[in-house]
């Protein structure tokens, strides 16, 4: 049940990435594979510390997916903007 809540509260935040412009490697669908990859591990990480299975469920499994959600778009967002760069493009 933790792993369900940890990708639906990915992919509900990866909504508000509509509000921030398109950098992210590889669009959208980079957006949404940072999201949700993000608060999966964060939550994943975080459910290991504390101890508790993945059939425990309360409102810290919710609050578990937040920092892995912001780490996980920006890291796309970073690495997209750093590939838009004119400096940082490799040379033929």
């Amino acid at each position: 049940m933790a792993i369900v809540i940890w990708v639906i509260v990915g992919l509900a935040l990866w909504h508000l990435t509509i509000f921030v412009p398109d950098h992210f490697w590889g669009g959208i669908v980079g957006a949404l594979l940072g999201a949700v990859g993000g608060a999966v591990v964060s939550g994943a990480i975080i459910q290991v510390i504390l101890g508790r299975g993945l059939n425990d469920a309360d409102m810290v499994t919710f609050f578990a997916a937040l920092p892995g959600f912001f780490a996980g778009a920006y890291l796309v967002y970073w690495i997209g903007e750093r590939n838009e760069d004119p400096e940082f493009q490799l040379q033929d």
